[in-house]
């Protein structure tokens, strides 16, 4: 049984930087994939960046990569994002979620499960 918990959210002018965490609770084993979500209002759930815990592989849709990073810290349990040059458009709910799998794209936000409560971010121009 392993619970997700979001926070680090907050608001920011545009082309500033946070930091979001997701810190894990239970057994995480290493074949489990971490995967970071937003949502805007009305909009379906947008993947955006993942970490396989075990291997360290990190991936990323386009529309963040260079500006976005995932990382671990295994003893605590808790993976990040580096949101950097954040733009307006970043405004929403953050969320983080897992599956068992080796297969740790992002771009499947319905294979995850175990979502948390999301960290609101909002970018002002």
């Amino acid at each position: 049984q392993v619970t997700l918990v979001e926070s680090g959210g907050g608001s920011v002018q545009a082309g500033g930087s946070l930091r979001l965490s997701c810190v894990a609770s239970g057994n995480v084993l290493r074949g489990y994939c971490i995967g970071w979500f937003r949502q805007r209002p009305g909009s379906e759930r947008e993947g955006l960046a993942s970490i396989l815990r075990g291997a360290g592989t990190t991936l990323y849709v386009d529309s963040v990569k260079g500006r976005f990073t995932v990382s671990q810290d295994i003893a605590k349990k808790t993976v990040y994002l580096q949101m950097n040059s954040l733009k307006p458009d970043d405004t929403a709910m953050y969320y983080c979620a897992k599956k068992y799998s080796p297969d740790c794209r992002p771009d499947r936000p319905t294979t995850f499960d175990g979502w948390g409560q999301g960290t609101q971010v909002t970018v002002s121009s």
